[in-house]
Formats: C-alpha cells, sequence, structure tokens
C-alpha cells in the first residue's frame, strides 16, 4: 500500500507535520524529489525540528527512510542533519540512499547564488541550494550520480571535463573563481565516505517491500503551484512536485500509490516570487504572519517572512486536482482563531470576468480577488479532537471551502504536536 503526502499551494501547507504523523503506520517513508531548498518543521516527542533531506518519519525507530532517485542529493546537509537529530534524543535513522540519486555540488549553490546576482531585480527568489543548476544539469546529462562515486577512473575523467565546462561560464559569464578539477575529485571522495553505507538499489528495494505488503509513504517537497509544468511558471521549482512524479522520483509503478494526501492549510502563505492573487499586506498581513504556524510564518530554510493571504479556493480547487487528491489534510486551522471575519478567495476576476478556474501565469499576474466573507468562532479550537466538538463558525467554515474546492477534507490540523489532529470521515 502506497500513501503520498503532497500540498496543493505554494508550498509551506503543513506535509511535515502529516507525513510524521502518518509515519506511525508506515514502514517506509521516501522523499522523492526537491533537495534541501525547502524545509519540513515538526513538533513531537523529541522538541522542534526543521528537516530540510530526511524524510519526516525518521523520528520513528521502525520506519526506513529512503532518499529516492528524484531528489537532489546535498550529502553535507544529509549527513548534518542526521547528527543533529541524533545529537538531540532522536534514536539513530535506518537510512537508504538510491544509487541512481544525483548529488548537488558545490559549484551548484556557487551557480545559483551567481546568477541570481547577476539577475538583480529579475531574479526568482532562489534559496541559493544549488537546485535549478543541479536539475540543468542533470537533464543536460552532465551530473554526477551516486552510483559513479564508486568508479574512481570514470570520476576522475568526468571532474576534468565538468570542470572544463563550468569554468567558460565562470570565466566569461560570471568573472568567478574556477573549478580546479583535482578539487572537485576531492570533493566528490568526501561524498563517497559520507554516503557509502546508505547507497542500495532502492525501487529493488521497494518492489520487494510492496510484494511483501509493507506500507510506503511519499513525502512530497513544495506544492502542486511550484510545479515546472503546472505551476505559476516561471517562479517553480525546478522538479515536478506532483503525486504522479512519485512513482519516477522513488522508482515505483503509478498505480501502486492508492491514496494521496494533499495538504492544504487554512490560509494561504508562500515564500518566494510569483503570483500570489490572495495576498494581503501592511498589519492585517503581519498579525497573520505572527500568529501563524508554530512561531509564526517564517521560511524553514531561509528565516524569510512568508507572504501571506486568505484561503485561495481557486489555487486550492486547481492543486488538489492537479495532484489528483482522494484526501485533504487541511492545517492550522488554530491559527484563524483571533479573527471576527474570514475572507474566502472563491474566484478571479481577469479583464471583467470572473473566473473559479485556475488560469496561466500571463493572465494569473492580471486576476484580482474575488472575497466572500465568513463569521469567525472567536475561540481556542487546541486540545479539540472531535469535529462536532469544533465550533459551528469553525464547521461551517470547513464545509465551505471543502465545497468549492470538491474535494474531501478528512484530517483537520488544529496544533502543530502530532496528535494535534481531527479525523473526519467523509
Amino acid at each position: 500500500m502506497v500513501k503520498a503526502v503532497v500540498g496543493a499551494n505554494w508550498g509551506d501547507e503543513g506535509k511535515g507535520k502529516i507525513t510524521d504523523m502518518l509515519g506511525k503506520e508506515a514502514d517506509i517513508i521516501v522523499r522523492f524529489q526537491g533537495g534541501a531548498n525547502a524545509g519540513h518543521t515538526i513538533v513531537n516527542n523529541y522538541g522542534k525540528f526543521a528537516l530540510h533531506t530526511l524524510p519526516s518519519g525518521v523520528f520513528y525507530d521502525h520506519t526506513t527512510s529512503i532518499i529516492g532517485n528524484g531528489v537532489a542529493l546535498d550529502v553535507p546537509v544529509l549527513f548534518k542533519e542526521i547528527q543533529s537529530i541524533v545529537e538531540r534524543g532522536v534514536p539513530s535513522p535506518k537510512i537508504l540512499v538510491s544509487d541512481r540519486a544525483q548529488m548537488v555540488m558545490s559549484y551548484h549553490k556557487n551557480f545559483d547564488a551567481y546568477e541570481e546576482e547577476r539577475l538583480g531585480g529579475k531574479a526568482f527568489g532562489s534559496t541559493k541550494s544549488g537546485i535549478a543548476p543541479f536539475y540543468s544539469d542533470k537533464y543536460a546529462k552532465i551530473g554526477f550520480q551516486v552510483s559513479e562515486l564508486f568508479d574512481d577512473g570514470l570520476l576522475r575523467e568526468k571532474a576534468v571535463r565538468v570542470a572544463e565546462q563550468k569554468n567558460v561560464l565562470l570565466e566569461h559569464l560570471y568573472h568567478k573563481p574556477l573549478i580546479d578539477p583535482e578539487e572537485l575529485y576531492q570533493e566528490l571522495i568526501g561524498y563517497r565516505e559520507m554516503v557509502s553505507p546508505y547507497v542500495c538499489d532502492v525501487s529493488l528495494y521497494l518492489h520487494n517491500a510492496l510484494k511483501e505488503g509493507k506500507h510506503i509513504l511519499l513525502e512530497g517537497q513544495l506544492g502542486s503551484l511550484k510545479d515546472p509544468d503546472h505551476g505559476i511558471y516561471p517562479m517553480v521549482t525546478s522538479s515536478s512536485t506532483l503525486a504522479a512524479y512519485g512513482a519516477i522520483g522513488a522508482g515505483i509503478p503509478p498505480y501502486e500509490i492508492k491514496q494521496i494526501i494533499t495538504v492544504c492549510k487554512a490560509y494561504s502563505s508562500a515564500v518566494g516570487s510569483g503570483a500570489f492573487v490572495s495576498e494581503i499586506f501592511g498589519d492585517e498581513a503581519e498579525e497573520l504572519r505572527k500568529r501563524g504556524g508554530d512561531g509564526g510564518e517564517y521560511g524553514a530554510t531561509t528565516g524569510r517572512p512568508r507572504r501571506v493571504g486568505w484561503f485561495d479556493c481557486v489555487a486550492s480547487k486547481y492543486g488538489c486536482r492537479m495532484q489528483g487528491a482522494t484526501d485533504v489534510a487541511f492545517t492550522v486551522l488554530d491559527v484563524l482563531g483571533y479573527l471576527d471575519e474570514i475572507p474566502v478567495c472563491v474566484g478571479y476576476e481577469i479583464d471583467g470576468e470572473v473566473t473559479t478556474e485556475f488560469p496561466v501565469t500571463r493572465l494569473l499576474e492580471k486576476a484580482k480577488p474575488v472575497f466572500k466573507v465568513l463569521p469567525g468562532w472567536k475561540t481556542e479550537i487546541r486540545g479539540i479532537r472531535e469535529y462536532e466538538k469544533l465550533p459551528e463558525n469553525c464547521r461551517r467554515y470547513i464545509e465551505f471551502i471543502e465545497e468549492q474546492i470538491g474535494y474531501p477534507v478528512t484530517m483537520i490540523s488544529n496544533g502543530p504536536g502530532r496528535d494535534e489532529i481531527i479525523y473526519r470521515s467523509r
């Protein structure tokens, strides 16, 4: 049985908590795309953690955590992360790394920073984690695959070839220091020493696990609107954020994915640039940002203040459709308890016409939000574990959104802790 946990929006929806929670029933948890450019914040019995590469299920001693072939593997970040959780009393996690995963190199991070600097005011708001240069190299077929670390001759030859190619850009476009092939080779040898105990033929491992009836959880990074094909291109990430890619990024058949839990926040937030129709500003935004999440709406990777806005039914309906949602997990509902009234974006006005369908980016840039205002519930809802015990206006808010997006809300998170969740039957 394979379940996927993915995001409906711009990322930052609270997927880490949902994965951590569902990890209790899972045998194997797989990160299938993305890199260390976005963080998942987890609050559990061990404390509060911001994970960037490790799957969010590493806190259970019965799970195996897998870095799939679709991940942009930043080896030093992975190993610092393992050390950091073990130092805080978490049992040493069982980790496997796909031999087909490719590695983020130090020059990828440099190129990321150099390009943002070159673009100036037209920059993409990158986290400078090397993700776009990494995926560019992967598809240009000059990336380093984990399996290649174990062939010394290949590594030496490739280090020279890659340095030659990169140095043309470094010298003539960016005017930055050149790559020394010997230093690059030594960097790769360092990665080999770190990663070798964990390397595995992951797709074969998962094939056998499925035959044995194991429970597998796929964990996505970011959300539908950051997908390079179906998102707000070009302000997107460089790997597919959709559950469908889980089959490719983990190496399993697509028909094995039986449940797609798509996470939506009870309001909207985003890190980075790009169209965000229901965004709010000024004091109203600052108040929501301060109250939001656990410790406020600030990026788990960058610490940047997140952009915030009201719930966007247009974007969320589209995001759930693109993921193929079977279930919606609705998070941070407790945050909205301070509001007398809560606006919800139910449509976009574009060139005088109102639509409820999410448009392509050039039209999205022109969209103005159409709001419907719902009454707030003005009370603390943390600690409630049964749906019927939520205030009436709170239930109305959930049911209104469910009707607008057309997908069933079956989990409601009303606090950051692992057990702060309400299950709701369809």
